[in-house]
């Protein structure tokens, strides 16, 4: 198996960075001047608990019991208790990807150097990634703030010598699968304990991972649109560079630019002939403004997300050059929810549009093909009900769209009276960025057939690898059969990335 590497410095993680726990098992490394800044802020922490300062979550109680003075001799029984005590995760275990993400994304925070730890804690969380040891976390039991503190608790458990880890295939409980690959369960200092449950890294390796999975369904959904403009001999005017720069609005700009370049050279469109369209229907003649709209927010969703991995967001926090620890709200998950609304959102629309995409080609009085892309309709079906599919698929996304950022449920006695959601928003994003796959696959199915079915495949040069990906998952319908293991084919395809250098708008996040 190979691991992928991730050198932790000074430098932020950037975008690509981030893609490579959710490919992947990774190793991680860390600088030298990353292991002093650790060490820098561990001091702090074992200065002031020294000279007996106050500090929340150090020699206290947690949210409303941060008033109760917890005793030396207690310290490092308050950090255990705070680890076990929030281990209260229900329902489906996250998958694999989720949790190396996540890991990750936690230790790139506590490597900034303003939590606390002691080195060889950051280090048995390197270790455990490095190993591809990955706790076993209920998905169910976070509201965004404060922090991710259940599906956190269950993986700092597992580092304690609590729970239960995944290696390879096998279930282990937390102490034995440690010990499997030479590690053992740590006990925790002052301020570890609430370092490792407090932060957003839950939700922002689930907004992570549904952006990278929206990335590929959006690429995957321009090649499709530009199959079917030119399977239906629809009209490339609206493509035009002039049409998309006095509107100005980047991500338009780019997909106009990747739709041109998908089509061009294409003989079936610049072919006129008796009855042809004058006008598309939206579905086609907006792609660019309704794409170029889902990749301008999932741009934005990129950008916050990149910020929020390499962010530090436990409490209280550390500054070593002053020598203080100040308590803060950074563990609230708002900028992560609203990230994850607008790949929701993205979502939902990419799927909508292309839904209609679909509705339009199987119709013979739009598309000028024989209805439902079958010869003998009446006797055959053809693809009447793989646009029911969709359109099932579409209306299920829909529903899940609505933006969980405007909810709010108060916890902890009222103390923490605003919360994100913003797990919620995130567990969401795999299942719409699956079902609007489904919904890609099935007009990628459609237009080449109608692309068959007009001109005995695409003309267009840079359509026809395209074509061919399609091609090599499902053969030409010419009578009825079951379509569901074409679907799924060219859906895992799809996820993979396999389109993703046809639509040829990846995600740059701040690199931009």
């Amino acid at each position: 198996m190979m691991f992928q590497h991730i050198l932790i410095s000074t430098a932020k993680a950037t975008l690509d960075d981030l893609r490579l726990p959710f490919e992947g098992p990774v190793t991680v490394e860390l600088s030298n001047e990353t292991r002093e800044r650790i060490e820098r802020a561990h001091k702090v922490i074992t200065d002031l608990v020294a000279r007996g300062d106050v500090i929340y979550g150090v020699n206290t109680g947690f949210g409303k019991l941060a008033d109760r003075r917890i005793s030396k001799d207690e310290l490092l029984e308050l950090q255990r208790r705070v680890v076990e005590s929030h281990m209260v995760g229900v329902g489906p275990s996250f998958g694999e990807a989720t949790v190396r993400g996540m890991m990750v994304v936690k230790l790139l925070s506590l490597c900034q150097g303003h939590s606390g730890l002691r080195l060889e804690v950051v280090q048995l969380l390197l270790d455990m990634i490095n190993h591809d040891v990955l706790p076993v976390i209920p998905s169910q039991g976070s509201v965004g703030a404060s922090g991710d503190l259940a599906p956190l608790s269950h993986m700092a458990g597992v580092m304690t010598g609590h729970g239960q880890v995944r290696i390879g295939r096998k279930i282990y409980n937390a102490v034995e699968g440690l010990r499997s690959v030479g590690l053992d369960p740590a006990e925790l200092g002052p301020k570890e304990g609430v370092a490792l449950i407090n932060g957003v890294q839950a939700s922002t390796a689930l907004a992570l991972q549904g952006l990278f999975a929206a990335e590929k369904v959006l690429n995957a959904a321009i090649t499709a649109g530009a199959l079917t403009l030119e399977a239906t001999a629809g009209r490339q005017e609206a493509l035009d560079a002039r049409i998309q720069a006095i509107r100005g609005q980047i991500g338009q700009i780019t997909v106009a630019a990747s739709l041109r370049n998908l089509v061009a050279e294409s003989e079936i469109l610049a072919h006129e002939f008796e009855g042809r369209r004058l006008q598309d229907p939206y579905s086609l003649r907006c792609m660019p403004q309704v794409f170029g709209a889902s990749l301008d927010l999932l741009e934005q969703a990129a950008r916050v997300l990149e910020r929020e991995a390499n962010a530090v967001s436990d409490n209280p926090l550390v500054f070593p050059d002053d020598e203080v620890v100040l308590s803060g709200g950074n563990f609230h998950g708002e900028p992560v929810a609203f990230a994850s609304d607008m790949i929701a959102m993205a979502l939902c629309e990419i799927g909508s549009i292309t839904e209609r995409r679909t509705a339009m080609i199987v119709d013979t009085s739009m598309s000028g093909l024989p209805p439902f892309l079958v010869e003998g309709a009446g006797l055959n079906s053809g693809f009447l009900m793989a646009q029911v599919t969709s359109a099932a698929l579409v209306a299920e996304n829909k529903t899940k769209a609505f933006p969980t950022s405007v909810d709010s449920i108060p916890t902890s006695a009222g103390q923490e009276d605003h919360v994100s959601m913003a797990t919620h928003g995130g567990v969401r994003l795999q299942p719409m960025a699956q079902n609007a796959a489904y919904v890609v696959a099935i007009e990628l199915l459609a237009a080449a057939q109608g692309s068959e079915m007009r001109d005995g495949g695409p003309s267009a040069p840079a359509l026809k690898p395209v074509f061919e990906l399609v091609r090599a998952r499902s053969q030409y319908l010419d009578q009825d059969r079951a379509l569901a293991n074409d679907m799924e084919a060219v859906a895992a395809d799809i996820l993979s990335g396999s389109y993703l250098p046809h639509g040829a708008v990846p995600l740059v996040g701040n690199a931009s």
